[in-house]
């Protein structure tokens, strides 16, 4: 991939913790030199980890080595993005500025920086394996070079599309930014319905994981749409047939989307509550 003139400028990371490691060591593994990588993280044990791990350079506060940073990646809870933004606007108002905290809205999030050049994402824990999935949304001042650069920094976990309208956000929030706890629910319970039959955890735990991740590529590589996949494999009368329709008469789809929504609900909630 080729690296856009602005990437010479140093990457500042507002927050050290998963998400924020995730795609550090991708750019790393990218080639990005991790001196040009700046971490403000206030806990120290997390810092340590941070030098240890990437060699990045660290901050337990903000102070005026952000005014090196061409982009500032925002890695922090909901809850202390505005006590945070507050302690770093004076700093880095010049910059890119690019949010992965759920639920806060953009026009928070400029109205704090004192920016428009911002961009919010709705990444997911598998870009901890570079397997995510992010849903981002850019305000109108940011720039299609803005864009290809945060492209770049966001490639390294995984996969990634633009959404036009940002309440759309609080839908990827529901997919794919919850996502991942609703796989591993349904891995749980069948690896506890396969001990129950007979099987070892760990034969559970294998079938189980194996499925999700053989039937998930399977759906990535095939032409046809899940629904049509489900079918072939549902034999009028046979066992996934008696499993699938057992399903449908507890109504699981149905639960399923009022789960979901509640997820979307408690996205849009977190910028109300939070983004004040």
């Amino acid at each position: 991939m080729s690296t856009p003139s602005n990437t010479s400028q140093t990457l500042a990371f507002i927050g050290g913790g998963n998400m924020a490691s995730a795609i550090i060591g991708g750019l790393i593994k990218q080639g990005t030199p991790a001196n040009r990588i700046l971490v403000v993280e206030p806990f120290e044990e997390a810092r340590q980890r941070l030098q240890t791990q990437f060699g990045v350079r660290v901050l337990a506060a903000a102070d005026a080595t952000l005014t090196e940073a061409g982009l500032v990646i925002w890695a922090v809870k909901p809850q202390t993005f505005k006590e945070a933004a507050q302690q770093t606007r004076s700093f880095c108002a010049h910059a890119l500025h690019l949010s992965v905290a759920a639920g806060i809205r953009s026009d928070s999030i400029a109205n704090w920086l004192g920016t428009e050049r911002v961009v919010r994402a709705m990444p997911n824990t598998p870009a901890l394996v570079r397997l995510g999935q992010t849903g981002l949304f850019a305000r109108a001042a940011v720039t299609a070079a803005d864009k290809a650069w945060i492209e770049q920094v966001v490639a390294t976990t995984g996969a990634l599309l633009w959404v036009k309208d940002e309440p759309l956000l609080d839908a990827v929030t529901a997919i794919s930014g919850s996502g991942p706890a609703y796989v591993f629910f349904f891995i749980e319970a069948m690896v506890e319905a396969g001990v129950k039959m007979g099987l070892t955890t760990e034969q559970a735990t294998q079938l189980a994981i194996g499925t999700f991740e053989g039937a998930s590529q399977l759906a990535k590589t095939a032409s046809e749409p899940p629904s049509v996949l489900r079918e072939r494999v549902t034999s009028k009368g046979g066992t996934t047939y008696a499993a699938i329709t057992s399903m449908q008469n507890a109504h699981m789809g149905e639960l399923f989307e009022t789960a979901l929504k509640a997820a979307q609900i408690r996205a849009h909630e977190l910028g109300d509550e939070f983004g004040a």
